[in-house]
């Protein structure tokens, strides 16, 4: 739980004048002429009891109190320590971020800057404590990615491989079947005969071939067929359809 009682950073300083003369733009400008010296230093393990007292230990924090972060900078401290050439606030940035801007706080105001520095016998110790801020490979990698993105976004789709219409394939008819076709009107004519007038009719294959001027009476008299000519219709019905008519080249049967 944070006490309103610490210090948080309040005391009127070099630093915080900087800040309100310069500007915040201009007090991060200025900050890297006057950084942190191995002369102001502390370990990380002093920081992390700085902040556990500060905020619990959550480097992250925004409670809308004005201060930020896990060592609970004010926005006007974290601009002239140069904070925001990290992140725009203290708990935007990361933990080691943060102690990076710390350590050159307690540079320019010393321990008395945290209402919290006795609990973790902040010192100017001149111990470095060594953090990676990895703001340079962080952009780095960012501007990668961020590149990488809009490369991806830029790069027109590969168009899609159409598949080729596949061309008809010529096939050619069986001589068999060629042939086939070519006797299909010789084998329709053997089972007719032509007409007078151009028509065609069965032709039968019975064992009497019609001829010219024949008839039914007359073939069943010639041929003494029992029952007489009527009995010879009945025996063709499937290619007489009238027993007056008859024609040459049709096959009848004289018997069963």
């Amino acid at each position: 739980m944070l006490l309103s009682s610490k210090g948080k950073h309040r005391r009127p300083s070099k630093a915080v004048r900087i800040a309100t003369l310069a500007g915040v733009a201009g007090a991060a400008v200025a900050v890297p002429l006057m950084g942190a010296t191995n002369a102001s230093a502390a370990s990380v393990a002093t920081w992390d009891a700085v902040a556990q007292c500060e905020s619990g230990g959550n480097w992250s924090i925004n409670t809308g109190n004005g201060y930020y972060g896990g060592l609970q900078f004010s926005q006007s401290s974290w601009a002239a320590a140069g904070g925001t050439q990290y992140a725009p606030r203290a708990d935007l940035a990361t933990k080691a971020q943060q102690i990076a801007t710390a350590e050159r706080l307690l540079d320019m105001q010393g321990p008395g800057a945290w209402g919290c520095a006795g609990a973790g016998n902040l010192t100017n110790d001149g111990v470095d404590p060594g953090v990676n801020t990895g703001s340079s490979s962080s952009s780095s990698s960012n501007s990668t990615a961020s590149s990488g993105a809009s490369e991806q976004q830029s790069a027109p789709a590969a168009p899609k491989q159409q598949a080729q219409p596949k061309p008809a394939e010529r096939t050619e008819a069986p001589a068999a079947s060629r042939s086939d076709r070519s006797e299909a009107p010789r084998a329709e004519s053997k089972k007719t005969v032509t007409t007078p007038t151009g028509g065609k009719v069965k032709k039968g294959d019975g064992e009497y071939k019609v001829v010219s001027g024949d008839s039914l009476s007359k073939i069943a008299a010639d041929h003494k067929v029992e029952g007489g000519w009527q009995h010879l219709f009945e025996l063709n019905k499937d290619i007489v359809k009238n027993a007056d008519l008859i024609y040459p080249g049709q096959q009848l049967h004289l018997t069963k």
